[in-house]
């Protein structure tokens, strides 16, 4: 398996595939698709270095844009990527969760508060206030990131959470009405394959 660490390096021939269903209600799924396999064994990883970990945040209006991200950060996010991927599949497939996957949510949602804290203007006086100095970036994305795991898993979406149907794709989805595929590409190359069996059946 050939892995693409940034998603500006594919030579698979064609486009990064666009958001699956689901993913621009919630960030965690989006989050849980930010690595992919693709056919020929190419593999995307869209956190695979810092400097793409650092566009990903961005862009999602995780972290700035000049943030500086670094290998520490990178591997932190993509070890909650990997545990919120654990607890999606056990919900998909109604199996017990692994308990160190609920702990490594946990603690990511205990890293940082979610309420604005309060502040004191000496002129105005009270007022509430997100901080986020440059050493809680991290925390506060993936306190985010896990707050809206939780939110999926525990919500009513998650009875139709479900894993994209075109083999070798990974990735989730929110299924509506009886599609299964995660996008238009997966959904032709499962048409494809059916049909392919179907006449070498016949």
């Amino acid at each position: 398996m050939r892995v693409v660490k940034d998603v500006r390096e594919i030579s698979t021939g064609g486009p990064a595939l666009p958001s699956a269903p689901g993913a621009e209600q919630y960030l965690a799924l989006d989050f849980a698709d930010s690595a992919y396999a693709l056919p020929g064994g190419h593999f995307i990883d869209l956190l695979g270095t810092p400097a793409s970990t650092n566009r990903w945040l961005a862009e999602r209006g995780l972290a700035p844009a000049d943030a500086g991200v670094q290998e520490m950060c990178a591997t932190q996010l993509r070890a909650l990527r990997e545990h919120i991927r654990a607890l999606f599949a056990a919900r998909v497939a109604r199996r017990p969760a692994l308990p160190a996957a609920l702990a490594a949510v946990n603690d990511a949602l205990s890293r940082t508060p979610t309420a604005p804290l309060l502040k004191w203007d000496d002129t105005n006086g009270p007022y509430r206030a997100a901080v986020c100095p440059p050493n809680e970036i991290l925390d506060r994305a993936l306190a985010t990131l896990a707050a809206d795991a939780a939110d999926l898993l525990t919500g009513s979406d998650a009875d139709f959470l479900t894993t994209c149907d075109s083999i070798p794709c990974n990735r989730y989805l929110i299924r509506h009405g009886r599609r299964h595929w995660c996008s238009t590409r997966c959904g032709d190359r499962a048409r494809a394959a059916r049909a392919y069996a179907r006449a070498k059946a016949n």
